[in-house]
């Protein structure tokens, strides 16, 4: 039986929003005390690991000390119009960039937030393809994905930042190759025709995935290891060519002092290597980061593997807002209207 999310962009906004007050509402790692600093996370569910990990050892800091978190995650882009809606947010840690260039538009996020080295990025990691144990469908890259009898389950693009770069690697791998345009419409129109299951956000897809549909997870290489750190046995394949995710954050106009402390923090070596041992790949841009062993990790001693093409946003897509405009336009963007013909959408 095939699952497919039909409710309607506004309607998941408003689902979000919702539960996104509830989340923060109800506190995060910590309840403030006398003296304490509480900050307002609000992001997109995949890094929530990661950053629970950089919280507690920014606490240990002098500049961390204190300092407590209410936290609220969901789907990037919900998230991301929750928090220009009002979501309270001191802190925001989304999937795609174009997420944080919402609230510099709406006011919430200074113009020059991404003038840094790592230009606003703050976590790694590149798509990969989570099999059943054993990989039984024989899974060996993106080809597979087309062949009839494969059950997928990716996140939906129009609410989910995870789901952007999952369908863009998919696409990128038959440019990459050689390929036309239409080659690589014509090659996302047989996967999106098995697809199983569209879930809101890159978490929801991986807990579909885990609770039985489908055959194989468009992924997180760090989603992947972190489920296998919490018992979860699965596989994973980093194809050959993929594509590199860049997930930013910032601080808002008018957050706590605090909140550009833990920015600051979290683009140190220390803070690096807090993402590291979740699975996330470590900034270019920071130095020193040990890797170390990471568990879960298909080689836990050389956990990231350099594909032999590593495609990125910027150098090969032509940046988000070209990225956005061609396949993501709400009425003539290329993959907006693949998932309406396959009834997906």
């Amino acid at each position: 039986m095939r699952i497919f999310s039909r409710t309607s962009i506004a309607t998941a906004v408003a689902v979000s929003l919702s539960a996104a007050v509830l989340s923060a509402c109800g506190g995060g790692s910590g309840s403030g005390g006398a003296g304490d600093t509480q900050l307002s996370l609000v992001g997109f569910a995949v890094p929530k690991a990661g950053n629970n990990a950089a919280e507690a050892a920014f606490a240990q800091t002098s500049e961390g000390k204190g300092v407590t978190w209410k936290e609220s995650y969901g789907a990037s882009g919900d998230q991301s119009r929750a928090v220009a809606g009002g979501l309270k947010a001191d802190y925001v840690h989304f999937s795609i960039t174009p997420d944080v260039t919402r609230l510099v538009d709406a006011g919430l996020v200074a113009d020059d937030w991404d003038a840094g080295a790592n230009k606003g990025i703050v976590t790694d990691s590149v798509v990969v393809l989570v099999t059943r144990k054993g990989n039984p469908k024989k899974i060996t890259g993106w080809d597979d994905l087309a062949k009839p009898g494969v059950g997928i389950v990716t996140p939906n693009p129009g609410s989910s930042g995870a789901a952007r770069w999952n369908i863009l690697a998919a696409y990128q791998h038959i440019i990459g190759q050689g390929g036309s345009e239409q080659d690589a419409s014509d090659y996302l129109a047989k996967v999106f025709a098995n697809v199983d299951a569209l879930p809101g956000s890159g978490r929801d897809a991986t807990t579909a995935f885990q609770g039985g549909t489908g055959d194989v997870l468009i992924s997180y290489e760090n989603e992947a290891i972190l489920a296998r750190q919490n018992g979860e046995d699965i596989d994973y394949v980093v194809p050959s060519d993929t594509l590199k995710i860049e997930n930013p954050a910032a601080v808002t106009t008018d957050a706590d002092p605090k909140a550009k402390a833990f920015l600051d923090f979290v683009l140190t070596k220390e803070g690096q290597e807090q993402y590291v041992a979740k699975g996330f790949r470590p900034l270019e841009s920071v130095d020193g980061v040990d890797v170390g062993t990471v568990k879960g990790a298909n080689d836990e001693s050389d956990p990231f593997p350099a594909p032999e093409k590593l495609f990125t946003i910027d150098n090969d897509l032509g940046g988000w807002e070209a990225v956005n405009k061609k396949f993501f336009d709400e009425n003539d963007g290329i993959i907006t209207k693949l998932l309406a013909d396959s009834g997906n959408s």
